[in-house]
């Protein structure tokens, strides 16, 4: 079991305005088995000490990180390093959330808009929830992401 992602959550929030009811939220999770408890760690200790190791479940640990100053080190690291898979594409639609919400653009209503726009299609998308509240928002357009192939020699 390994999985790493980059999620935008965005809840349901009564204590706020009318307007902007909802929660935003952005993690950069890594998952693995927890026989490899040690990976992770040595992760985190590579980012300076930033985020969480917490147990999934009974087979799995996880790496979070989830304060957007702890964030701006993973962003900083996936610009210098970039993923050559399509994970990019959801890295960059990431990225454009954490943009926004750096810049609290997030709460006014275009901005709020625009991050429910990007969450529509970042990895599963919007829930079915979250459609039935926002049918008219259309998503913003995936990168196109081109994968690399290596070239190997076989002799």
């Amino acid at each position: 079991m390994e999985k790493g992602c980059f999620v935008i959550t965005i809840l349901k929030d009564n204590r706020n305005p009318k307007e902007t009811r909802y929660n935003y939220s952005l993690c950069f999770s890594i998952g693995l088995h927890n026989r490899d408890a040690a990976i992770l760690q040595e992760i985190q200790t590579y980012f300076n000490g930033v985020g969480r190791i917490t147990a999934l479940d009974k087979e799995a640990d996880h790496y979070r990180v989830t304060s957007l100053k702890e964030l701006a080190l993973i962003i900083a690291h996936f610009d210098k390093y970039p993923l050559i898979t399509q994970k990019l594409a959801d890295y960059l639609l990431f990225k454009q959330a954490f943009e926004l919400i750096s810049r609290k653009e997030h709460l006014a209503k275009d901005g709020y808009l625009k991050l429910i726009a990007i969450k529509s299609s970042i990895n599963k998308g919007l829930s079915p929830d979250l459609k039935a509240i926002f049918p008219n928002v259309t998503p913003i357009q995936r990168p196109l992401v081109v994968e690399k192939l290596s070239k190997t020699l076989i002799g």
